[in-house]
């Protein structure tokens, strides 16, 4: 029953992070206007605006003047609630559940807003760094990092969030440093700020060895979608791909599957 709580609570989410995909790039307020069909600026009414369920009655189009919805909008609520689901479900109705769903707002939010605009919003990356190192104080450590140079007798939170800020800086730094090297090598920018920002968050949730995996799948999984997209678009070599977009859907890999990915990786070895 939590889970599926849950799981409906995230649809609402999801609705909410709609209007902050669309609005925050733009400037705008997400609290008001109300939402509004984008073509006729006709206001929404409650009833059509039920996640998912409006979207499906309408046929995907507004009641006034029948111009398309993007499907964004039920992929990002059916995304959400689903992660919210599934993060109450395997972890638990406790903190850990509960900063898990705050992860998986914030990635999905950065995924959708830097694949439709290129941009990730500071609402969500500043603001989510310090969610993380926040909600690390009620959390246990998500690695034994910390044990290499804090004493083990200090209380648990404080490794905890000195984990989190660890992972948070470091991460993000090598991400800058790696984009400050091929700045120099290349004579071109390569990687854009909001990325290292974004990896701000990626530490403070994962912590130091989840942020790094995270790079290492968004790279992969960049190279081979964005390879693949560029090659069959004809686009220029020097497209901008949505790196936050693969950085977002590694992070999510990593924070629901890292355990079983590592176990795997071991095994093999």
């Amino acid at each position: 029953m939590e889970a599926l709580a849950a799981g409906f609570f995230g649809l609402l989410i999801g609705s909410f992070l709609n209007v902050c995909i669309y609005r925050l790039p733009r400037d705008l307020s997400v609290v008001r206007p109300r939402s509004h069909c984008t073509a006729c600026e006709r206001t929404i009414a409650w009833y059509d605006n039920i996640p998912v369920v409006s979207y499906i009655l309408l046929g995907g189009k507004c009641r006034y003047c029948h111009a398309a919805f993007s499907i964004r909008y039920p992929l990002v609520e059916l995304l959400t609630g689903a992660l919210f689901f599934w993060s109450v479900h395997s972890r638990g109705w406790n903190p850990v559940g509960l900063k898990l769903c705050v992860f998986s707002a914030i990635m999905v939010d950065l995924i959708f807003t830097d694949l439709a605009d290129r941009i990730l919003p500071d609402e969500f990356t500043l603001g989510g760094a310090a969610a993380g190192v926040l909600l690390a104080a009620f959390t246990p450590p998500v690695s034994s990092v910390t044990l290499l140079f804090l004493p083990p007798a200090l209380p648990v939170w404080i490794h905890s969030v000195v984990e989190a800020a660890a992972g948070s800086v470091a991460c993000a730094g090598l991400l800058w440093l790696t984009g400050q090297i091929y700045k120099r090598v290349r004579r071109r920018e390569g990687l854009g700020f909001g990325d290292v920002k974004m990896l701000l968050t990626v530490g403070a949730f994962l912590g130091l060895p989840g942020s790094l995996l995270t790079v290492f799948f968004g790279s992969v999984l960049g190279a081979i979608i964005g390879g693949l997209f560029i090659y069959l678009s004809k686009e220029d070599m020097t497209y901008e791909l949505p790196f936050g977009s693969f950085l977002g859907i590694a992070a999510l890999v990593v924070e629901l599957f890292g355990e079983q990915i590592t176990a795997w990786y071991w095994k093999l070895g």
